[in-house]
């Protein structure tokens, strides 16, 4: 049986496992017997890392350090294949035409300390918290003992495993559409042709390019992308779902694709990790490296994701708007619905920031409308001594004071939300009516001016960090990972580690608390 991921088909034995995982401690010992220091990948895995030292009161145990790092081994591609280490081709490389008759390269091998050693490791978590009642306490167990979580760092190793000349790579866009999507693309274009790879191509629309007849791909190169990061969207184009791993997977073998970049989220990324599967399970040296794309900034372990930032500050021009048309009518509410199926990220980072929210509404803290507690009751407090409201709401929040809900789902198996703002919008006026106040009420949705506008400056850097070190993994035969940012550093993450569930704000963090702080409303239960 097989069961769809994001509209990939996954067999349901194996749905987020990859074979790596059950595999580590076999391959470990052939692999540290079978490869030389300084010529193959190293002999050490991540247990070896983990500091020794003597246990102290209040840390945890060095055996359960070691298991809990081995988790976040990433997998390579010589822990199935006999493939030979080579040299790094990578160097820096001017995209401008060298004077006529001038004979030095455009290359510059002159790199200083540009690679990462292999054995280099990132820190996950660096606060080790007293009591698990400690704001945004994060425990593992009930003495909240302090665990080393060691993840491998990102960047250019010395030796890599894909001689350019033959690789075949091919970057694919999957689900909706975010700020920093043509970043990311320009930043592996330019990254492969900095490593010498010159057969690039882009699969159109999604995973849906890879077995549509009346899709092509694009060819990509360095003068094609110079310039695409001017503009949002994305120049491959997006789709959801639609796609069996067979299909995909075959019409990788037909192209020849041995390197694949996936951008997407939380679906796709299962799909990429099944891709990744069915590749080694037929024996195919491909390498497939996801690229974290969601602007809801809800995978784990990351610091946050592309296109996040650029969300929050787009979302300032829309609550600004909210809060004008508040202020300037009488007994004003106005209500901003944001991104956010399943986490409040946007909403809360939003609020906090624009300083003129007065409720914040998360799909993970609960809420009830009517009664001395509710929220209509608090905006008719509001009006009375403010003369105005603004609400900001995730558009995920208050999805069961919907009685029209149903169990639906969009192409990425994502459930069908009811409209939380205009549900809001409704009650609001429903209830002034009722007591006999009026209320001008304005509702604004920014969802898709957010989605596909251009990527700021701050995201930017990140989509180019990502994508250069999408290509670094890539070439160092890192395969069924995804990169970013954890912990302020980048770092390779095995997929499975990434989507076991959504990342969700926590309602005893900080943040939240902050939040709170900023708005100060109440609870609404």
């Amino acid at each position: 049986m097989a069961t769809s991921v994001a509209g990939v088909m996954v067999p349901s034995s194996g749905q987020l496992t990859s074979p790596f995982l059950q595999a580590r401690k076999c391959f470990a010992p052939l692999q540290a017997a079978r490869v030389p220091v300084g010529a193959r990948r190293s002999n050490l895995i991540v247990c070896n890392a983990v500091s020794t030292e003597t246990p102290r009161d209040g840390f945890g145990r060095v055996s359960d350090v070691d298991d809990y790092a081995e988790n976040f081994r990433p997998p390579h591609i010589t822990d199935l294949f006999d493939v030979p280490a080579r040299p790094s081709t990578f160097c820096a490389k001017t995209s401008l035409p060298l004077p006529e008759g001038r004979q030095t390269t455009r290359f510059s091998n002159n790199l200083g300390k540009m690679f990462v050693h292999e054995d280099d490791r990132v820190l996950l978590k660096t606060i080790k918290y007293a009591s698990p009642a400690s704001a945004g306490a994060e425990c593992v167990d009930r003495n909240c003992n302090f665990q080393n979580q060691w993840v491998s760092r990102a960047g250019p190793r010395s030796h890599i495993y894909f001689d350019p000349a033959e690789v075949k790579a091919a970057i694919v866009t999957c689900g909706g559409l975010c700020p920093g999507l043509n970043d990311v693309i320009r930043q592996i274009v330019l990254t492969l042709d900095c490593y010498g790879v010159e057969d690039i191509r882009g699969i159109s629309n999604g995973y849906r390019g890879f077995f549509d007849q009346y899709l092509h791909d694009i060819p990509l190169s360095r003068k094609i992308v110079q310039n695409i990061h001017l503009e949002g969207g994305s120049l491959l184009g997006v789709s959801r779902g639609g796609a069996r791993t067979t299909d995909i997977v075959d019409s990788i073998e037909k192209k020849g694709i041995n390197m694949l970049f996936v951008l997407g989220g939380n679906g796709t990324h299962a799909g990429a990790l099944a891709i990744h599967n069915e590749c080694h399970k037929r024996g195919k040296k491909v390498v497939v490296v996801g690229v974290p794309k969601t602007i809801d900034n809800d995978i784990l372990l990351m610091d946050r994701t592309f296109g996040f930032d650029t969300a929050v500050e787009e979302a300032q021009k829309a609550i600004n708007a909210a809060y004008i048309e508040a202020t300037s009518a009488y007994n004003g509410v106005g209500i901003v619905k944001l991104m956010g199926r399943q986490s409040g990220f946007i909403a809360m980072h939003a609020s906090l920031a624009s300083g003129q929210v007065d409720v914040c509404l998360i799909p993970e803290v609960n809420f009830t409308l009517d009664g001395p507690e509710g929220m209509l009751q608090h905006i008719q407090y509001l009006l009375e001594t403010k003369g105005r409201a603004v609400i900001c709401v995730a558009e995920g929040a208050g999805q069961s004071l919907m009685s029209s809900l149903s169990n639906a789902t969009d192409a990425s198996g994502n459930p069908v939300l009811g409209d939380i703002g205009v549900h809001l919008t409704k009650e609001v006026k429903n209830h002034f009516k009722n007591i006999g106040v009026p209320a001008d009420v304005k509702y604004i949705d920014p969802t898709y001016m957010i989605r596909a506008c251009r990527a700021n400056a701050s995201d930017r850097i990140l989509c180019a960090v990502l994508g250069q070190n999408a290509v670094h993994a890539g070439f160092a035969g890192f395969t069924g990972i995804t990169v970013g940012l954890a912990n302020n550093h980048y770092v390779l993450l095995p997929i499975p580690e990434v989507i076991a569930y959504a990342r969700n704000v926590d309602p005893n963090s900080r943040m939240w608390h902050r939040c709170l702080t900023s708005t100060g409303q109440p609870d609404f239960i």
